[in-house]
């Protein structure tokens, strides 16, 4: 059962205000959701939402399971296994959505359910290994670099390399290949971006049954990328607000 007085019982009253802020983000993200599915002529809750937890405290992450939110998605390692370690009773779905680090696969694979940034095939090994040591099975998606050109500092794979990764994730002993995620380039009018992840997409599916999920989309761009085709959103200040700053 999703119970905030599983983090603090019971709740101070500012919990309370705090609850009633999330809720009502929540709600108008819903409705942006629900208005773009309209729009775009695609089935109601086509598109799930995974809430981007990243700087926000344990309590936080608990209020959004009391109101519904399941898939929840951090950046760092550190900060996302505190939280998953304070939070394991909750019926939570953990998404790792940062830059990966090869010497941080095996820590990941012990709490990540979803790996969404496997850009290079050095990874695959790694946290494949790290995952039979732990005896789990985690979905993996490829992260897709859609700036052009291309900036490997962000995160990404380049769309060549893409049918590399693709064989060795078909061919890892407890990594399952479920989809693509990107993130839109800066500077730049997000759909045609998002039609390029949406053509891959497809051209997965063709060759994996698994792949089912196209994570596409955030608090300014979740229209245009719910008319692309995106089954995920990543939402982050929409639903929690602007982050706290941190040293």
């Amino acid at each position: 059962m999703n119970d905030v007085t599983n983090v603090q019982s019971p709740m101070p009253e500012d919990q309370w205000d705090r609850r009633d802020e999330l809720a009502a983000n929540l709600a108008d993200v819903r409705a942006r959701i629900s208005a773009a599915e309209v729009a775009a002529y695609r089935p109601a809750g086509s598109v799930q939402l995974v809430a981007v937890t990243k700087t926000w405290p344990a309590e936080d992450v608990a209020l959004l399971s009391s109101l519904g939110i399941v898939d929840v998605a951090e950046n760092r390692h550190q900060e996302a296994v505190a939280k998953h370690d304070r939070l394991r009773d909750l019926n939570l779905r953990w998404h790792f959505i940062g830059q990966l680090q090869r010497n941080k696969c095996r820590a990941v694979a012990q709490y990540a359910d979803v790996v969404e940034s496997v850009d290079r095939i050095e990874l695959v090994a790694a946290l494949d290994r790290g995952a039979q040591e732990c005896e789990r099975q985690i979905d993996v998606l490829i992260q897709v670099d859609l700036q052009e050109p291309p900036e490997p500092h962000r995160g990404g794979t380049a769309s060549a390399d893409i049918p590399g990764l693709v064989e060795a994730l078909m061919t890892s002993q407890s990594l399952k290949l479920t989809g693509v995620m990107a993130v839109a380039p800066l500077g730049a009018d997000p759909r045609p971006a998002f039609d390029r992840l949406y053509a891959m997409y497809q051209g997965l599916k063709d060759q994996c049954p698994d792949v089912t999920v196209m994570s596409a989309g955030m608090s300014d761009d979740l229209e245009e990328a719910v008319f692309a085709g995106t089954t995920h959103i990543r939402i982050g200040t929409a639903v929690l607000g602007r982050r706290p700053k941190v040293g």
